[in-house]
């Protein structure tokens, strides 16, 4: 079942559950997240990322058809998703494949060309029907699995003022974590993470959600995170998986990552939706 981002985030609010949010730049680990929520018979988020493209990986034009198709014939809500778009016309482009929620990632540029940019694509976006996410400060290393050790905390204020100027319908901010492996282990910012819940009105989105314990999510999770991104350690547990073994078949490889990826996931949502 298609649905956007605030629809899907309205169910994580009714049940003080976070939706998990998984990047899928190609046709085996999108077959693995679809599986693992129908398997839980949890909504789920689907991403496909700009950086993904710049890694040779899918093109958004090639996979956001597919990922709508899996959306539309899944048996549970699906929200497919632009992840940190950069560049507007890249967003744009995602608004007429049919993305259903786009994430316009500004936090690089200074405050009011944010804030302009983003005020866009809320306008662009909600013509159709389609939510917004967006950024304010930093989550350090992008989508891809690299070194994320660096997070530039977001200033509660400056998120309280960027929500109401902008309109947007989800925030991502910085408290503690980073996109990537973790060389330490993260310290989150709960006190953050709480002032920035009791001055805005819209669900809040935690990047770099891979690596994190199990008792930190139930935390923040408490505290007004709604929808946790996570792709570097189901893509680690997809490799891990071939490790050590000998295919003679190409597909054989496919199917041991998938599996392993689902298995993955699944406990990612487990923990993310438990009450």
């Amino acid at each position: 079942m298609l649905v956007n981002l605030k629809e899907i985030l309205e169910i994580a609010e009714k049940e003080k559950i976070a939706i998990g949010s998984f990047n899928t730049p190609n046709l085996t680990s999108l077959q693995a997240v679809i599986s693992a929520a129908e398997e839980l018979n949890q909504p789920v988020i689907i991403m496909h990322a700009q950086i993904h493209e710049e890694m040779g990986l899918c093109k958004m034009d090639d996979i956001a058809p597919i990922m709508v198709m899996f959306a539309k014939k899944a048996k549970v809500p699906v929200c497919v998703h632009l992840d940190h778009g950069t560049d507007t016309d890249y967003v744009i482009r995602g608004l007429e494949l049919g993305f259903t929620s786009v994430m316009y990632d500004g936090s690089t540029l200074d405050t009011e060309e944010n804030i302009k940019n983003t005020i866009f694509t809320v306008k662009k976006a909600s013509a159709l029907g389609v939510s917004v996410e967006a950024e304010i400060g930093s989550m350090g290393a992008r989508e891809g699995g690299g070194a994320g050790d660096a997070s530039i905390y977001t200033d509660p204020d400056a998120a309280k003022m960027f929500v109401e100027k902008t309109g947007i319908d989800a925030l991502a901010c910085a408290f503690g974590t980073a996109h990537g492996f973790y060389s330490s282990t993260p310290k989150l910012d709960f006190e953050r993470l709480s002032k920035i819940n009791s001055l805005i009105d819209v669900p809040i989105v935690m990047h770099g959600g891979s690596g994190v314990s199990n008792e930190d999510y139930r935390e923040v999770i408490s505290r007004g995170v709604r929808k946790v991104n996570y792709y570097t350690y189901m893509a680690k547990a997809g490799a891990a998986a071939l490790s050590g073994k000998e295919y003679n078949q190409f597909h054989d490889i496919l199917t041991d990552a998938r599996n392993a990826m689902c298995e993955n996931v699944k406990a990612a949502i487990s923990v993310f939706s438990q009450k």
